[in-house]
């Protein structure tokens, strides 16, 4: 007997069936088959990504490596020393991932039980609700108040027994605001495991990673993705109290972390004087694209610490704006969500993307 959609569908678990997918952001040449437009020309101010891409050490270390057929390390020995001198925390503490996604689906994989809730509070990374679902989590939202800082007192007043695990990025994505010692700390006493997301963090000179010294319930995520150009190679990694670091490298995957992407990461660490001059360069260009969009009387950015800048569209919409740019080879994200209704996001760009962005915005109006 043929076995159907129907019959497959049966097998499939059942709170499967309707979840959302994760809506990525779309590669340039896929873009530019439908747009027409070549991959060169369009301009990504979509993804949060380090425009001036990563050092010539990693291309270096790439080519050179010979290794390709061999599997990687499985405990990421020479990544996660290179990693304890960086960050100043033993090796023991750090496990790297295939992005700091990776580490978000193991941690709740590792904590979570079916019916155990994890608190999300939006608007943030999509990623997070995601996967609790994925991992059979329930969310439960708290909204962020109208400056995008955290309501403490109504995570506090929904904290119930079965929640496990508290999500907070920070700087945020999309808003770009960090939280401060003194709210973590209050969040932290509630008891449940809090994972800050630090994944713009050296955008924003501001990190609570040596807070996890004293707190055996919070977690750090980096990634390399931004501030280094590794977005492709998808690498991250989580400064973790040991007794957690354990478990996570005991139920990880074990060659999660393919070859090519920790040869990258080791390069990276050992160029940090050029990473420091990108971030130089895009914080310098954060602050002329902030002035530049106060130009525009319909648009109102948010202060932020990371390198995008969120914008409310005050006059006309955030969908046919993004349509407009998007004509002219420019990628930005745009949301139309309860929480984010007629909004835009911009990463910062080059100084010559932020001249066309501009111009572009001006035409949308003209």
């Amino acid at each position: 007997m043929a076995v159907s959609d129907y019959d497959i569908k049966k097998l499939v678990r059942h709170d499967f069936q309707d979840i959302a997918p994760y809506v990525p952001i779309e590669p340039p040449d896929v873009i530019s088959r439908t747009s027409g437009i070549s991959p060169k020309d369009i301009i990504k101010l979509d993804g949060n990504e380090n425009p001036y891409g990563c050092s010539e050490k990693v291309k270096k270390a790439l080519a050179k490596f010979s290794e390709y057929h061999i599997y990687p390390d499985p405990q990421q020995r020479r990544l996660r020393k290179a990693l304890e001198e960086f960050t100043g925390y033993n090796a023991s503490h750090i496990v790297a991932g295939a992005g700091s996604d990776e580490l978000i689906d193991v941690i709740l994989r590792l904590f979570l039980e079916p019916g155990d809730s994890v608190i999300n509070l939006a608007p943030t990374f999509g990623m997070y609700p995601f996967c609790t679902e994925i991992c059979g989590g329930r969310i439960i939202q708290i909204e962020r108040i109208s400056d995008f800082s955290i309501d403490i007192p109504s995570l506090e007043q929904v904290m119930e027994k079965r929640t496990k695990v508290i999500f907070i990025a920070s700087p945020n994505n999309p808003s770009g605001n960090t939280i401060s010692e003194k709210d973590l700390e209050k969040i932290l006493n509630l008891g449940a495991i809090v994972v800050v997301d630090e994944a713009y963090a050296e955008f924003s000179g501001h990190t609570i990673s040596h807070m996890v010294r004293n707190h055996l319930n919070l977690i750090v995520l980096r990634t390399f993705s931004k501030w280094a150009g590794l977005a492709g190679l998808r690498i991250g990694y989580g400064i973790f109290p040991e007794i957690i670091a354990r478990y996570i490298m005991k139920i990880k995957q074990p060659y999660n972390i393919n070859a090519a992407a920790q040869v990258a990461a080791l390069a990276s660490l050992e160029d940090i004087d050029y990473l420091k001059n990108t971030i130089s360069l895009i914080l310098q260009e954060r602050k002329r694209l902030w002035n530049e969009l106060h130009t525009l009387p319909w648009i109102k950015p948010f202060p932020t610490e990371a390198n995008f800048i969120l914008c409310r569209v005050l006059e006309g919409s955030a969908r046919d704006i993004h349509a407009h740019l998007k004509e002219n080879g420019l990628l930005i994200r745009y949301f139309d969500t309860p929480l984010l209704q007629n909004y835009m996001r911009i990463s910062v760009g080059k100084p010559e993307h932020t001249d066309i962005l501009m111009d572009a915005l001006k035409s949308a109006r003209s």
